[in-house]
């Protein structure tokens, strides 16, 4: 007689630690993804080497000023003072830096990113100014504030990602809801109160110009997209945009939804461009959802979308009621009838930055 032959159990395995982290650094997008490995680099070398000079490279809006050292704008974003610095800035930008590269391309995320620490710093230094030397109450701390981290680009990126989320309230930790436009704000006050030695004027900047990206005041600055394609066409950056990881700036995913401000934006070449007056006269854009595939790419949030409402719909128009079952069965499992993932998400994001003031 023949013996029976064992049947062996179905194991599904769970993957060990070493691949999910595999898994999630391939999901991060190029630029993204470079800009934590530079962070982490330059604190991991300033460790070994003992380097702990950060006055000669950190924000200091007096410097600035009295000698011109505009350099300290970008070094001084890629330091920072402690571990817990660098990890929780860097844990912050991977969700953030992710959706918006995916929906800008990495080197379109690349410029906006330079003009958002352009831009805090200048905004810094007018108020450091401002305060300094008003007639009224003079105060010469903030000139000689010396900040470093990349909190106030990511306190900018929180503002642009919330107005691309298009919700009405976001959760502060878990803990309560607050209204989206003053998501950052709280953010802001919860990190003053909590954590020590955290620049309030580097963090506020950084608001301020994230608002100022969102109602296009810095449309005259972005140019079109055959500048992107330019860069990404251009041999020397050949080896970047090979890699799997690298989002070029029409890529992206086409399914999510963008909301878009209700007066259209364009890219403009002058500095008197009529749609920074336009947008002064109002304190937040007004929203509107559309049910139709947008018609005009906005030039600060490229991309096209679709509601997945509407795709699943015409998925399902093309059932014939006398159909068998299985042939039913067969479409509905296929990847054709698969909604694809919206780009963006309304997660909340826990954020714990502390960038090191001196």
């Amino acid at each position: 007689m023949r013996r029976p032959r064992t049947m062996r159990p179905n194991i599904v395995t769970e993957a060990g630690l070493p691949t999910r982290v595999n898994q999630w650094w391939e999901n991060i997008p190029f630029f993204t993804s470079a800009v934590v490995i530079v962070c982490g680099a330059i604190y991991f070398v300033c460790l070994l080497v003992g380097y702990d000079s950060f006055s000669e490279i950190c924000f200091l809006p007096s410097a600035v000023v009295s000698r011109f050292q505009v350099y300290r704008i970008y070094t001084a974003i890629l330091f920072h003072g402690s571990l817990l610095h660098v990890l929780f800035n860097m844990m912050a930008l991977v969700p953030l830096g992710s959706e918006l590269e995916r929906i800008m391309g990495s080197v379109r995320l690349l410029y906006v990113t330079i003009l958002l620490a352009t831009s805090n710093a200048i905004i810094h230094v007018f108020i450091a100014l401002l305060v300094a030397y008003n007639p009224i109450l003079t105060n010469g701390y903030l000139m000689n504030e010396c900040a470093i981290g990349f909190s106030g680009v990511l306190f900018s990126m929180i503002v642009i990602e919330t107005s691309l989320s298009g919700v009405q309230s976001r959760s502060v930790f878990g803990l309560f809801n607050v209204p989206a436009k003053w998501y950052a704000f709280f953010l802001l006050v919860v990190f003053q109160l909590l954590m020590q030695n955290v620049s309030l004027l580097g963090h506020l900047s950084g608001i301020v110009s994230g608002f100022a990206y969102t109602f296009g005041l810095f449309n005259f600055l972005i140019p079109g997209t055959s500048f992107y394609s330019s860069i990404e066409a251009s041999s020397w950056l050949s080896s970047c945009v090979r890699r799997p990881k690298f989002i070029v700036c029409t890529g992206g995913n086409p399914s999510g939804y963008i909301p878009t401000n209700t007066s259209s934006y364009s890219t403009t070449s002058g500095i008197f461009s009529g749609n920074i007056w336009r947008n002064l006269s109002s304190l937040m854009p007004q929203r509107e959802v559309s049910t139709q595939p947008q018609s005009v790419e906005d030039s600060r949030f490229p991309g096209r979308g679709r509601t997945l409402a509407a795709a699943q719909g015409q998925n399902a128009s093309g059932f014939h009621p006398d159909s068998n079952l299985q042939a039913r069965l067969l479409e509905d499992n296929s990847p054709n009838h698969l909604s694809d993932p919206a780009i963006l998400s309304t997660r909340s994001v826990n954020f714990n930055l502390n960038p090191t003031v001196r």
